[in-house]
């Protein structure tokens, strides 16, 4: 029984020592109690004091940059799209999208008549005419050779050339 005396000794200072530590808080708030009313006065009420301030909750999350990219953003649409565009016209349609439907000569100058991707509207267009992603760069009698800006930064050419033809072109065997 003497053997385990220290131990027990230590394990009964060890919780007086937590509990000692532990009764301040168990006590309440110190010098908050209302003294005792004496004969002939009235109690003493305390009145409570004002809230405390809660932290205001931000309205909504925004999110800061701070030169990374937004990991929302879509990486296959980046920079600005022209089928968002909404531009009346030939200079509303995309220069993949037109389909060549016939050839005119007009004074010793070739004009085009193209077809929009709905299959509703044609349009004649000019050398030099504007498209949405593009410029007509020149019209010959059986097509047409636009010249379409290229709008993807990982791409090292700015521009390429794309030729509508009247006849689909066959392929020798």
């Amino acid at each position: 029984m003497t053997r385990h005396l220290p131990i027990r000794l230590a394990v009964a200072l060890v919780g007086i020592g937590l509990a000692l530590i532990a009764a301040p808080s168990w006590a309440g708030p110190q010098g908050s109690a209302a003294p005792t009313p004496q004969t002939g006065q009235k109690p003493l009420v305390t009145k409570p004091g004002p809230a405390p301030a809660t932290p205001a909750a931000p309205d909504s999350y925004s999110y800061r940059a701070e030169g990374r990219r937004d990991p929302f953003v879509s990486l296959l649409n980046r920079g600005m799209d022209p089928r968002q565009r909404k531009a009346e016209g030939v200079t509303g349609l995309l220069a993949g999208d037109v389909v060549l439907k016939g050839v005119l000569q007009n004074r010793g100058t070739y004009l085009a008549i193209v077809q929009g991707p709905d299959g509703k509207r044609q349009y004649i267009v000019h050398p030099n005419d504007r498209f949405a992603d593009g410029v007509v760069k020149a019209i010959t009698a059986d097509s047409m050779l636009i010249l379409q800006e290229v709008n993807d930064p990982l791409s090292l050419t700015k521009q390429r050339e794309i030729r509508k033809t009247l006849r689909a072109v066959e392929e020798v065997k």
